[in-house]
């Protein structure tokens, strides 16, 4: 790095650690203690939260996962991609270290068809699609879940309808017990790599209608770690370079409520400078890219039942990102590559509900999206783009049986200054989800959805000059799915419960984009597959009970088996071959014990064999790999408030593996947490 960016860093630095020493100084630490009855009033309320969230997910006619606040702490994650990795018919894309990029790819359609929302809201990206998963901390998320098809609720914006699948993180609203009007979390983190990750929470009551938050977060990593490489002819014990990464962010939200309604709305801040790790072939192993990403975002929701009948939700959101991409290897004529990226969003969304009878309800939404992406690039297209999303839909509900039908209309209007763009595109998309509850006195229930689907491509898909091309076409895809759920809760039995969901999948895409990553992360290839059939099976099963007294143990095991296979045409060589990245079979299995102030937790994680191209040979084969975690902790009352303390291993075994070809994964590394609750 330059002197310059040396002085760019530094000033970054101070700035970071002057915001939390200012923030840190200006909150009130005189809140009111708790007492032991009010502790156990909150813990009561928790234990009904959870069980009220087991029965919607097998009720719900689409499958679902959840995490919630109480599970991510217990598994051993940084982030909300690491935490992702336990649910089932989930791929994560890891592309190495703290700052490496993660993404994920549901049952098997790709990351771009899985949108992530914050607080109801979707985190966009224009400029290709992705949403890096690792820049969302889960300090501050009461939970998160994942739903196949969409969520099975009617007042969502347009945009809850425009996915394959959809990954809701929700932010913790601040509640607060009688006589009580702040609440505050410090935390702290650091382990392997040189990670150092403070971490601030603070929660205030201004008044009885209107409460504010504040989280902010730092984390820094010199990425070493030590991988092992093979060339075919020998191995080596090499360390990973240029994986450091330093970022800091800070989140700002106030909770307000209204007569029959409640708003919210909140700014975002992430600030972040990393080293790309590169690409391990022809016996490379240093590398000198680097990113920057300066994102910012201020996003508002409202929502108000006009009458008996009538509910409203308001949605709207500004976004702003900022990227610079530097290659002091590749050199050009005017110098090192130095790409400079402008990514802005426009959002707004109006949905209401109505409810024709008790048993009857309908619903409209309405989106517009307006974005654009400048660059500093030679040839640049300069794209910008017009999307409007409107939905029309319905559910009926009887005392055994759901139904809910919608059908989406999605409208993109593509505008470049230079050379030519994709065009426009019209397409309606319909969907049909039910619900069958077996038996009237037992929690045994059928369901099946059937979701037609469209994406067009991202403006890096089609414009961006090294991997852009205009010529990409758009994915068109089917997903049918047929599940049985079953829920028993056994109260104050030994036996807590059980809780268990199996779904069969079929699904069949048109042209699907494949991105195949090159010796960088800024260098990949884009094609379609003109037809891929996907069949699968998914499993989930949890149950908690009490072996001894004061011993809880909870239990739950996932498993997934996917055939994606190419059948463009019968005469290609690559017919019926699985499409790169997908494993045939992949689970995860996570244990928790509490006892007392005590509590551990143990997580396996297993993927199959894969292939990294479309050609399912030897010189394309990924093999198997798995990671044991393992973590214990104590927590303990300490004048006002109380501390909680947890150690982890992480790849207890020290398996060596990619989960992308040539991007190496850590091996055994540790994490102490330490966090402080007044």
């Amino acid at each position: 790095m330059t002197q310059k960016h040396s002085a760019i860093a530094g000033k970054m630095r101070f700035f970071i650690y002057s915001s939390i020493l200012w923030i840190a100084f200006l909150l009130p630490l005189n809140s009111h203690a708790q007492t032991d009855s009010t502790k156990k009033a909150t813990q009561l309320q928790e234990v009904q939260i959870r069980e009220y969230r087991l029965t919607e997910q097998s009720k719900s006619p689409t499958p679902v996962q959840i995490l919630s606040a109480e599970d991510l702490k217990r598994i051993n994650s940084l982030s909300v991609a690491d935490a992702i990795r336990y649910l089932s018919g989930v791929q994560l894309k890891d592309y190495g270290g703290i700052g490496g990029l993660k993404t994920v790819n549901v049952r098997s359609l790709g990351t771009n068809h899985t949108a992530v929302f914050l607080d109801g809201i979707q985190i966009g990206n224009s400029q290709n699609g992705q949403v890096d998963l690792g820049k969302f901390s889960l300090n501050n998320l009461e939970e998160i879940a994942l739903y196949s098809a969409q969520k099975p609720e009617l007042l969502l914006p347009a945009k809850g309808y425009a996915s394959a699948s959809s990954i809701y993180l929700k932010t913790k609203e601040p509640d607060f017990e009688k006589n009580e009007n702040q609440k505050i979390e410090l935390g702290l983190k650091a382990g392997s790599f040189g990670l150092i990750n403070p971490s601030l929470v603070y929660l205030y009551k201004i008044n009885d209608k209107l409460h504010a938050s504040i989280n902010t977060e730092y984390i820094n990593s010199d990425g070493k770690y030590k991988y092992r490489y093979t060339n075919g002819v020998f191995d080596t014990t090499a360390v990973r370079n240029n994986g450091d990464v330093e970022r800091f962010r800070l989140q700002a939200a106030l909770f307000g409520k209204l007569r029959n309604g409640k708003w919210n709305v909140q700014a975002y801040s992430f600030l972040s400078d990393r080293g790309l790790p590169g690409a391990i072939v022809a016996n490379r192993f240093d590398f000198t890219q680097r990113i920057w990403d300066r994102d910012f975002f201020v996003q508002g929701s409202a929502e108000k039942k006009l009458s008996d009948k009538f509910t409203v939700l308001l949605n709207g959101k500004y976004t702003y990102s900022y990227q610079r991409y530097l290659d002091p290897d590749y050199v050009t004529t005017t110098g090192f590559l130095d790409n400079r990226f402008k990514d802005q969003e426009a959002y707004l969304s109006v949905s209401g509900k109505y409810r024709i009878s008790p048993i009857w309800e309908a619903a409209y939404a309405s989106d517009y999206t307006y974005q654009t992406l400048d660059a500093n690039i030679y040839r640049f297209a300069y794209p910008s783009r017009n999307s409007f999303l409107n939905v029309l839909s319905s559910s009926l509900t009887l005392e055994q049986f759901n139904v809910q039908a919608s059908v989406l209309s999605t409208s993109v209007y593509d505008r470049v200054k230079v050379y030519s763009s994709s065009g426009n595109k019209q397409v309606f998309s319909p969907t049909v989800m039910l619900s069958w509850k077996v038996f009237k006195h037992h929690d045994i229930r059928i369901r099946a959805f059937y979701k037609d689907i469209f994406r067009m491509p991202t403006f890096n898909d089609l414009y961006y000059t090294f991997i852009g091309n205009t010529l990409l076409r758009p994915e068109y895809t089917k997903q049918y799915n047929v599940g049985v759920t079953y829920f028993k809760n056994f109260n104050n039995r030994k036996l807590k419960f059980i809780d268990i969901q199996s779904d069969i999948y079929y699904n069949r895409i048109k042209d699907k984009i494949v991105a195949q990553p090159g010796a960088n992360l800024y260098r990949w290839i884009m094609y379609n597959i003109g037809l891929v059939d996907i069949r699968g099976l998914e499993l989930n099963a949890k149950t908690a009970f009490e072996p001894l007294n004061h011993l809880v143990v909870n239990l739950g095991v996932n498993y997934t088996y996917q055939k994606a296979v190419d059948v463009t045409s019968k005469q290609q060589e690559t017919y019926k071959d699985q499409i790169p990245y997908i494993p045939k079979n992949s689970g995860s299995f996570l244990a928790k014990l509490d006892y007392h102030q005590w509590h551990a937790n143990y997580g396996f994680i297993y993927t199959g064999f894969r292939y990294n191209q479309k050609a399912n040979n030897i010189y394309n084969y990924m093999e198997p790999w798995y990671t044991h975690d393992a973590a214990i902790g104590y927590e303990f009352k300490l004048k006002k408030g109380s501390i909680n303390i947890n150690g982890e291993i992480n790849n207890l075994l020290n398996q060596y593996y990619d989960l992308i070809p040539n991007f190496p994964m850590p091996g055994r590394n540790y994490r102490l947490t330490l966090n402080y609750k007044i």
